[in-house]
């Protein structure tokens, strides 16, 4: 690890240096024809430069945590104490303040270039946060100590802020020896550039527009709040010829709460803080009911401008942002409530846009409340993004329905797995990241999109401009695992780089994976990222890696981290919440004989095939990206392309020593799917959109006539699986409608009618149904039992209100989740004009009820069944019982025998005997329509459970009873009981579901 810390090292610097030799100050370098890269000012439009580069000397910026980070290897440290890496560190802060000034209103304000970062530039205000300001606030916590660069020691001095509370002198002077006075400058002119983005927070809707001029602010943006303002808003003469986009990204707008936390606390300065918070909590807020948020919204309009999510390019840091938020809250959830220090400029006095915003809750300052968000968001991408067919990945989906949109992922979701190691889902961070390690060992680096579904490179966005997400969740994984087969990952990718990326006067990004194109440019994030988790993989003594604080890497990678002396004393409120775990899971056991638990899993070849690794050619192939650039380059050695395996282990740089000698493969995983095909009586139309309905819940068919449906198997996870272990069906599209996981299909009865057929069969369910009840007014029923009545209104509150419990039968968890929204969605209302007895839908009640089983359970009468809810039926519908007899707990001895022979229905209390005594107490008599057709239990208790009659019927003199009392239970308890004493009638609704080559449908209901 030694040889490849220092390889490194060596490659920073080689980019590095001929930055600051060739291009510095300007933003970043043309690696290959050796030129400064600046501005496009020709063209405005040119984003990809323009919203990055801001004529501020960005490259240094974002290196200067790389310097510092460095200047802890021991190579750096010389025998006479003295640390080149970190003179290199301090070198570059004291350039930056030489040419934009130490961030100060005074003459030391101005440097070479600006006065602080008073430049024409228009910017993103996403990526300037993290690269520009992010940079400076974590270089100014290594400068002045509260991040750890080994040797180095300032002695703990207090910064202004600090100093101010304890009453003393706000100077602060840190001497280095090249004659350089560090006193906080780098914190100052991050507050200065944090001060020039604060226009774009001027919105309705506090999330910020994506760009802003460093020097004039947002006069592009006219329907901003601060040009209505005559007093202090901003004026412009000439408006522009074309609207200005005010759609930002999730990401962009979600994803400041780290840089602008850490400058509030550091500064005083609180406003930054509450703007990075509003805009985090207004994306989340406007997620969807499934807990899904979207790539793109509007900063105006607060909607979202597409309808599909991920969990990559425009929506990625916010997730990670949720997190590393709670991390580094952690202890200081205290608000910043020092409006403004007097260290700072005069300038900090205005610009405030938290002035027109609505304040922030309480919960909206609290760690725990980012953490709650990360789980809520984790759960809904697990439920909806997440896919195991194969090898397990993420796909592209709807934002409100979960329904697959896209198959591809991208190179900017290669941070997932390492935020899944940092909140402790270990397992499935591992299985992501094998994924990415095989399409790196394919590609030698990772295309910028690459189809789950073709195998191939998506849409020729085939580029990698040196991105570092894959070898940060890389690092995180070794940090969590310390297993080996993470370092020889990193070395691979240490590898390809130097051998593909290699130029004259840097590293260029590849413009083609696959042909090994270069581009003329070194993004800043290369030295900022890349190098930076690379050096930290390879070095496990690095004092950052053994820090005992709540630091977090921003997802520029810049360490922050909020000094002890800021700590707080809020606790969060739910420490007896079991939902959110508290601890970390241990890494996987080494299996015997093994060095690696990685290349020891059964599921290794499973992403190499999901990749195409085992379609590649022998490795001594000449052509192969693994040795297109070896020969005589003069950054890598010959043989540094080679490989032990055929490529299905992987990475190519793994030694044959970590393959197991008696390793497996288990069965790649597979599901189960086909296509039914309806016919049609006109064979040249196909099914239109009349045939579909679309409801919240999902999809009404209103004609099965050309109707494609196709479904998939869920259950076992292996394609080897027996059919047991709660295996079914569920359709994931209707025609060209994908649906998603938790979107229903729903069939009208007389649509399906009675088909048969051996891949669609409508049944009966012959456990789960309702009881529909008629709640209008009416005189109490013949009772054994005083109970005092309620009204129908009321009863539907009850019913409404009263906690569901959790059964032990889907279909019954079904029903409950579909009654409310099917009402709200067919009903008619029907209005009431005259006093005779018509009814409205709102007048019955739906209660889910279960039969009895066991060998004394009779089945149900055959009755028909209630009307339906969306038709006009429910104003003269007469349910078939209006006879009904309450028992009370009939546990008391013989009924009455009108009790049989008089009412339709007995209501009988759960509990005091056993549901077979109930019957035993049921006189016996000829069966006829109005005599007893149906014993309904009612229960208390919220188990779901379903009566068991465990003995055959017996009359109350013993005998076996010759007609069995059909018994079903619903619960509610005495409300319920006393709805049914006042009701007119009670009919029942079945419930069917449908069978394909005898497996269950799970999302097709019949209605």
């Amino acid at each position: 690890m030694r040889e490849l810390r220092q390889e490194t090292i060596d490659m920073f610097y080689h980019g590095f240096d001929n930055y600051m030799n060739i291009a510095f100050p300007e933003d970043e370098i043309r690696p290959l024809s050796c030129r400064p890269l600046t501005r496009d000012g020709a063209r405005a439009d040119n984003i990809a430069l323009n919203d990055v580069l801001g004529n501020y000397s960005l490259t240094l910026i974002d290196s200067l945590s790389t310097l510092a980070l460095f200047a802890s290897a021991s190579p750096a440290i010389h025998s006479d104490g003295s640390n080149s890496i970190l003179a290199s560190f301090q070198k570059g802060v004291a350039l930056l303040v030489e040419y934009y000034g130490d961030g100060s209103d005074g003459a030391r304000g101005q440097g070479l270039r600006a006065k602080g970062f008073d430049v024409d530039s228009k910017v993103q205000v996403f990526e300037t946060v993290i690269r520009g300001v992010g940079g400076l606030l974590s270089a100014h916590l290594f400068a002045v100590g509260d991040l750890p660069i080994q040797g180095y020691d300032p002695k703990a001095v207090l910064r202004g802020v600090e100093k101010q509370r304890a009453g003393e002198d706000a100077t602060s002077n840190i001497l280095w020896p090249n004659g350089f006075t560090y006193d906080g400058q780098l914190l100052r002119l991050a507050h200065d550039l944090a001060t020039r983005l604060l226009p774009a927070f001027y919105t309705p809707t506090g999330l910020p527009y994506p760009r802003v001029n460093l020097r004039h602010g947002i006069p592009f943006y006219l329907n901003s709040p601060l040009h209505h303002d005559a007093e202090h808003g901003q004026c412009y003469k000439d408006p522009p010829a074309t609207r200005e986009i005010t759609e930002t990204c999730s990401a962009g707008a979600g994803s400041l709460v780290l840089e602008f936390t850490t400058l509030s606390r550091l500064t005083g300065d609180s406003k930054f803080e509450q703007l990075g918070k509003r805009a985090f909590w207004e994306v989340w807020r406007r997620r969807s009911a499934i807990g899904l948020i979207g790539s793109g919204i509007d900063a105006e309009s607060g909607l979202w401008a597409h309808p599909t999510t991920g969990i990559g390019a425009g929506i990625d840091s916010f997730f990670e942002y949720a997190f590393k938020t709670h991390i580094l809250l952690s202890g200081k959830d205290d608000i910043n409530t020092t409006l403004f220090s007097d260290s700072l400029p005069p300038t900090s006095h205005r610009n405030d846009p938290n002035s027109i915003l609505r304040p922030l809750e309480d919960d909206e300052n609290k760690s725990w409340t980012f953490l709650s968000t990360w789980e809520i968001a984790h759960s809904a991408i697990k439920r909806h993004l997440h896919r195991e067919i194969h090898h397990p990945h993420y796909i592209n989906a709807n934002l409100y329905t979960g329904s697959p949109q896209a198959f591809w992922i991208d190179s900017l979701g290669a941070y997932y797995p390492g935020l899944l190691t940092l909140a402790g889902h270990l397992d499935e961070a591992i299985e992501t990241h094998m994924l990415y390690a095989a399409l790196w060992s394919r590609y030698s680096a990772l295309p910028e999109r690459w189809s789950t579904r073709d195998g191939t490179v998506e849409g020729g966005l085939g580029w990698w401009p040196g991105r570092p997400e894959f070898i940060e969740s890389n690092y995180h994984l070794y940090r969590a695992t310390r297993d080996p087969w993470y370092l020889h990952v990193g070395e691979m990718a240490l590898r390809d780089i130097k051998r593909r990326c290699w130029a004259k006067c840097g590293w260029a990004g590849l413009q083609d994976v696959r042909t090994g194109e270069l581009t003329d440019r070194m993004e800043s994030f290369f030295l900022g990222e890349t190098a930076k988790y690379l050096f930290l993989l390879f070095d496990p003594d690095h004092p950052l890696n053994h820090l005992d604080a709540p630091f977090v890497f921003t997802t520029e990678g810049h360490p922050l981290i909020l000094p002890k002396a800021m700590a707080g004393t809020e606790r969060p409120p739910h420490d007896d919440d079991t939902s959110i775990k508290a601890t970390c899971p241990k890494p996987p056991p080494m299996p015997p004989l093994s060095l690696s638990a990685v290349a020891a899993r059964t599921d290794m070849f499973h992403a190499a095939s999901l990749a195409r690794l085992h379609l590649l050619p022998k490795s001594d192939t000449l052509g192969m990206s693994r040795i297109e650039f070896a020969k005589d380059h003069p950054s890598t050695r010959f043989d540094a392309g080679s490989s032990p395996t055929n490529y299905t282990f992987y990475p190519w740089t793994l030694p044959l020593e970590l393959i197991p000698t008696l390793g497996y493969s288990s069965r790649i995983a597979a599901k189960h799917s086909f296509e039914i095909q309806f016919p049609t009586t006109q064979p040249n139309i196909m099914a239109g959109q009349q045939s579909l309905s679309r409801i919240a819940e999902g999809l009404v068919i209103n004609s099965m006539e050309g109707i494609r449906l196709g479904m998939i198997l869920d259950g076992p996870r292996y394609a080897d699986g027996d059919g047991s272990g709660g295996e079914s069906f569920r359709i994931y599209n209707v025609g060209s409608f994908p649906l998603g996981r938790d979107e229903k299909v729903f069939i009208k009865k007389d649509v399906l009618g009675n088909m048969v057929d051996p891949n669609f069969t409508r049944l009966r369910d012959t456990m789960s149904l309702e009881i529909i009840v008629d709640a209008t007014k009416a005189p109490l029923n013949s009772t054994d039992d005083q109970s005092s009545p309620m009204l129908a209104n009321e009863l539907r509150q009850v019913l409404n209100e009263s906690p569901q419990p959790e059964v032990s039968s889907r279909a019954m968890v079904e029903m409950r989740n579909m009654i409310s929204s099917l009402l709200q969605q067919f009903s008619a209302p029907v209005s009431d004009q005259s006093e005779s007895p018509k009814k409205a839908a709102e007048d019955f009640v739906r209660i889910p009820a279960v039969s009895a089983t066991g060998v004394g359970a009779a089945p149900l009468p055959e009755v028909e069944d209630a009307p339906d809810v969306d038709n006009s039926e429910w104003e003269t519908a007469q349910l078939p019982w209006s006879n009904i007899f309450l028992a009370g707990s009939a546990c008391d001895g013989k009924l009455t025998n009108t009790a049989y022979t008089k009412h339709q229905v007995v209501v009988i209390m759960r509990g005091g005997c056993s549901f077979s005594q109930k019957l035993a107490n049921i006189p016996s008599s000829p069966p006829s329509r109005t005599a007893l057709q149906l014993v309904v239990v009612v229960s208390d208790d919220d188990d779901g459970t379903r009566p068991l009659l465990d003995e055959r019927q017996r009359t109350p003199g013993g005998l076996l009873r010759r007609h069995p009392i059909p018994m079903v239970m619903i619960e509610g308890g005495l409300k319920v009981y006393e709805t049914l004493a006042r009701a007119r009638g009670v009919g029942l609704k079945r419930r069917y579901h449908v069978r394909s080559q005898g497996v269950p449908v799970s999302n097709l209901f019949i209605i």
